[in-house]
Parts: structure tokens; C-alpha cells; sequence
């Protein structure tokens, strides 16, 4: 009994020694830099010198002193109501098409899938750059077939649908989770529905897409918290012009911070959009209610 319990003492110890690297990177990176920036945000931090207390005259001047806050705030938001909408759908039409079995299907979800794989990368960013670029491909297309070109990076009206357009490029990995609940469908409801008579339309509105509204829900939130972090396409692309046109907030804030060295506005900054994102994140979860069904809960 006591070698049972030695043994059993070790194996505890032996678990909290895998587990610690894991806790002290989780106080170091994460709970420590999230407190600090809290209390940063209450002061006037240069880096150089000793945080000075202001209480909250950083928001105040963020509110009411900054003229590109509120563009960068409104521009980040117009992205987000853009591309998220945009990006679910298209993501979710490719996983319908994906889910027919063919013998090229692995080859289709490892191509449509690569996009993400590579991320807001700079190397994808300044792909897309040269793409759009007055003497790039894009217009090379348009003017061989008697059209203009189109000066995508220097007009205001277009750029930021240019990056909109990188966003919504990158829909692989929510296309592979669509394609994974559209695949957990049972069979036995599309062949109830077939002898009923039902067509694909029909089925994919009565039967898929309600079965995978959870996912649609989590793919949601998720797509809404990173169009509102938004950095790599606006600063590597544009730098947030022509005229701030593409000045995202993420790119702003790091702008100040980061450029400026106004380490206390810039935690005020993040600390303002973490609310926001925190309100939208609560928004969704509250109308989940009225359209997420769960079949375990029979609603």
C-alpha cells in the first residue's frame, strides 16, 4: 500500500513538472502582459521612462482628440461587415461542393486550403500587392481584353476592397470545418428527404444547413474576433493609405504605440477594442438563441 502510494506521489509530481512549462508561459505571456496593459493604460508611457499616472486622459484624448480614431474604428468595423458575411458564405459554398466525393476531391481541399495554410504572411501580402499593382497582372488582364487599368492601390474608393478581397481569399480553414459538419450530416435525413421528394435546395435549407448552424455560429465568432485584429494586409500593403482610407485600428494602434512610443494610448487603444469585440462576441452569443439549433437540445 505504500509502495501504491509512493508510486502514485511520483506520477503527480512527474505531471506537474510536463505541466509547468505550460502555466509559467500562460502567467509570463499572457495573465502578466494583460494586467500591466491595464495598468498602462491609466498612464503616460514612453518606454524610456517611469509610467506617469493620467487616469483617463488617455481615452479622453482617444475620444475626443485623435481624428483618426474614429476613421480607423469605423474602417476596421466597414471591413468586418464586409468580409465576414462575404467570407462565411463563399467558404460555405465550396465546402458544399467539396462534400460530393470524386476522385480529385483530397487534391480541391488541399489547393482551396493552402491560402490559409499560409496566413497573413508577408510573403502573401506583397503578392497581392504586386497583383493589384498598376503594371501587375490584374491589370494586365483588363487592359489585354480593351479595358482600363485601374489605379487599385492609389484611390480611395477601391483599396480597401482590394484587401477585402485578401481576406476573403483566405477562406480555407472555415471551409474545411463547414466541410466537416456538412460531412456529419446523417445520410438516413438526405434519404428521408429524397423519398419525400425533395430537391437539393430544398434539402440543403430544411436539413444541412440547420444541422450545421452550431458551426456556422462558432465559425462566425471567430471570423468577427479576427476581422476586427486585422494588421498584416493594411500595414504591409497600403501602410493605411491612400488618405488613411485602409488605416485599420490594429494598425493605428500599433502605429502610436509601436512608432510613436506611446505605450499608455496605445494599451488604452487595445483595451477599447477588446470591449468592442467582447460586445459583439456577446451580441452573436445572444441571437444564437433564435438561429443555432442543437439536436441534443432539440432546438
Amino acid at each position: 500500500m505504500k509502495k501504491l502510494s509512493e508510486i502514485m506521489d511520483r506520477e503527480k509530481v512527474a505531471g506537474y513538472v510536463f505541466v509547468m512549462p505550460f502555466i509559467i508561459g500562460l502567467f509570463v505571456f499572457t495573465v502578466i502582459p494583460f494586467f500591466t496593459s491595464l495598468y498602462l493604460a491609466f498612464t503616460d508611457y514612453n518606454v524610456l521612462s517611469e509610467p506617469n499616472w493620467i487616469g483617463f486622459d488617455n481615452f479622453k484624448r482617444m475620444f475626443f482628440e485623435d481624428k483618426h480614431f474614429w476613421n480607423s474604428f469605423w474602417i476596421t468595423f466597414r471591413f468586418a461587415l464586409i468580409q465576414v458575411p462575404i467570407k462565411l458564405c463563399f467558404s460555405l459554398g465550396v465546402a458544399l461542393i467539396l462534400a460530393r466525393a470524386t476522385k480529385a476531391t483530397g487534391v480541391y481541399r488541399a489547393a482551396f486550403y493552402i491560402p490559409s495554410l499560409m496566413g497573413g504572411s508577408v510573403a502573401v501580402a506583397l503578392t497581392w500587392k504586386q497583383l493589384f499593382a498598376f503594371k501587375g497582372p490584374i491589370n494586365a488582364v483588363i487592359t489585354a481584353f480593351g479595358g482600363k487599368a485601374v489605379k487599385f492601390m492609389n484611390n480611395p474608393k477601391i483599396t480597401l476592397y482590394v484587401l477585402i478581397g485578401l481576406g476573403i481569399w483566405q477562406f480555407g480553414s472555415s471551409m474545411l470545418i463547414f466541410l466537416a459538419a456538412i460531412k456529419n450530416v446523417p445520410a438516413s435525413y438526405h434519404e428521408a428527404a429524397i423519398v419525400d421528394g425533395a430537391g437539393p435546395v430544398t434539402r440543403f435549407f430544411k436539413i444541412v444547413l440547420p444541422m450545421i448552424t452550431p458551426i456556422f455560429f462558432f465559425n462566425l465568432i471567430n471570423q468577427t474576433i479576427g476581422a476586427f485584429q486585422a494588421f498584416n494586409s493594411s500595414y504591409l500593403i497600403t501602410g493605411g493609405g491612400p488618405l488613411n482610407s485602409t488605416l485599420y485600428y490594429a494598425v493605428h494602434l500599433y502605429n502610436r504605440a509601436f512608432t510613436n512610443y506611446e505605450m499608455g494610448y496605445g494599451s488604452a487603444m487595445a483595451w477599447f477594442m477588446l470591449l468592442v469585440i467582447g460586445a459583439f462576441t456577446a451580441l452573436i452569443f445572444r441571437s444564437s438563441s433564435a438561429w443555432v439549433y442543437y439536436e441534443s437540445e432539440g432546438k
